[in-house]
């Protein structure tokens, strides 16, 4: 009798950098279907970057948040719509206030699916932001195997806002919806 309990495979996992990695994981952690978040580094050279290297801006990493999600009850493209409305993804390296590659924006996928889908809403909402005369969207997109280890941040970090709800949100964002399209 094998009593090792069986994978899950409704669950899959995607980071997403938007700027400060406070801010971002207050979103994704009240969206629905999101299981669970955590806060890090990715992205970049230096092993085990600690929260001062990262703001320094020489360890290459981004601030990052990981997202674990149902994927039997949530579909990536609606993670996918809420990472692009809560942002502004026009500005390298920079939202709002903060200014540096570690605030830049950047979906590191962990499958093929999330890959097409995530390159595919980029355009859609290019397409949205073009209606309007905005910039051209700078995200990059990689998969995870690519942008290296998610090193988990201090702990103070993690729900930060949670722990603080009167703390720093810096979000500034192009102010245009996701558009509506039949799939």
């Amino acid at each position: 009798m094998n009593s090792e309990p069986t994978p899950r495979t409704d669950i899959d996992v995607i980071y997403f950098a938007a700027g400060c990695f406070w801010g971002v994981e207050e979103i994704f952690a009240t969206t629905p279907g999101v299981i669970s978040t955590a806060v890090g580094y990715m992205g970049g050279d230096t092993e085990n970057p600690t929260y001062e290297e990262v703001c320094s801006g020489t360890t290459g990493h981004a601030e990052t948040v990981r997202v674990e999600y149902d994927n039997l009850t949530t579909d990536v493209n609606d993670l996918l719509e809420v990472f692009w409305v809560s942002h502004d993804p026009t500005t390298l390296d920079r939202q709002g206030n903060d200014v540096g590659s570690q605030y830049r924006s950047a979906i590191f996928v962990t499958n093929d699916i999330q890959l097409n889908e995530a390159m595919r809403t980029l355009e859609e909402y290019q397409e949205a932001l073009n209606a309007h005369a905005l910039g051209r969207i700078v995200t990059q997109i990689v998969p995870a195997s690519e942008a290296g280890v998610f090193y988990y941040a201090e702990e103070y970090h993690q729900k930060y806002l949670e722990k603080n709800p009167n703390g720093y949100r810096c979000h500034s964002t192009t102010g245009i919806p996701f558009p509506t399209i039949d799939r």
